[in-house]
């Protein structure tokens, strides 16, 4: 449900299926926020940590690690990463960083997935309600992905996505409240499940789209991406957009040091750890040169 909208044919046929999932799934998010009073705190700080798993799995997982190499992880973290990626329910590793790839090589045109020049709705949510338009698909098939199957941690939750995604992104997520501390079933699967994972695909999706349309671009006035705050909030760092698309090989999307960003955090532990190396970043001195030439003043 959280993927892609289908990948054949040429035209933008409405896919059905999607716009009733999701329907259903935001009916039942709404829903959920009605239990919040009536469930034990511990469920609701436990579909909160679920959420900045989900999260990870995406930001440090999916896009920093698969879709752009910024950094490179030991086999433990990104057998890790891969698992909170299933909680995330997105589409598999291949699959998330492909089309990720295809928004920053054409970004801003009819081959980019979620093209945000067609306005903030189909940026965020809508583009999974149609099927892919054929520039996506006839460009995508001219870019080489096999780096990302040469990794057996990919190929693995490729061939295992759907069994991996009930057990993490729906069963784990319900059945830890219930069986810790007495959590009702119901409970524990509205919020920690259905609530976590539908805040977290809205988070996502605000990258595409509000960061896309609101805030300055200090880095290149001449992009759409732009910085946000609020999206930088929700999505754990993911919000220095103009940023993130003027140097997007950097691991950190954002000049480091400067502000809120709980991905960075995570994968410099790692590297203390051991489990991460060959952190790429864009140096100081090009970063301002960049801001001089092509920034809007703004910082």
């Amino acid at each position: 449900a959280g993927g892609e909208a289908g990948s054949a044919g040429g035209g933008q046929a409405i896919v059905w299926r999607n716009v009733v999932l999701m329907g259903l799934l935001h009916l039942g998010a709404v829903y959920a926020l009605s239990l919040v009073p009536r469930a034990h705190i511990l469920t609701l700080l436990w579909a909160y940590f679920c959420f900045l798993m989900t999260a990870l799995g995406v930001t440090a997982g999916a896009h920093r690690l698969w879709s752009h190499r910024s950094y490179k992880a030991k086999l433990p973290l990104r057998i890790f990463l891969a698992a909170a990626n299933s909680m995330a329910f997105q589409n598999d590793i291949y699959e998330w960083s492909r089309d990720h790839r295809m928004h920053h090589k054409y970004s801003e045109t009819d081959a980019d997935p979620h093209n945000a020049r067609r306005g903030f709705f189909f940026s965020h949510i809508g583009w999974l309600f149609v099927r892919k338009h054929r520039d996506v698909i006839e460009k995508g098939r001219k870019l080489d992905f096999t780096d990302l199957l040469d990794d057996p941690v990919v190929r693995f939750q490729r061939k295992y996505y759907k069994s991996s995604v009930v057990l993490m992104c729906f069963v784990i997520p319900t059945v830890v409240p219930w069986y810790l501390w007495g959590e009702s079933l119901w409970n524990a699967y509205f919020l920690a499940s259905i609530l976590r994972y539908t805040i977290s695909l809205n988070v996502t999706w605000l990258v595409n789209s509000a960061a896309h349309m609101y805030g300055n671009r200090p880095y290149d006035k001449n992009i759409n991406p732009r910085q946000n705050t609020l999206v930088t909030l929700g999505a754990i760092g993911e919000g220095f957009h103009n940023y993130h698309h003027t140097f997007p090989f950097d691991y950190s999307a954002s000049e480091l040091g400067l502000k809120f960003n709980p991905t960075t955090w995570f994968i410099d532990f790692m590297f203390w750890l051991g489990l991460v190396t060959d952190r790429r970043q864009a140096p100081k001195e090009m970063i301002q040169a960049r801001k001089e030439r092509t920034g809007d003043g703004s910082a």
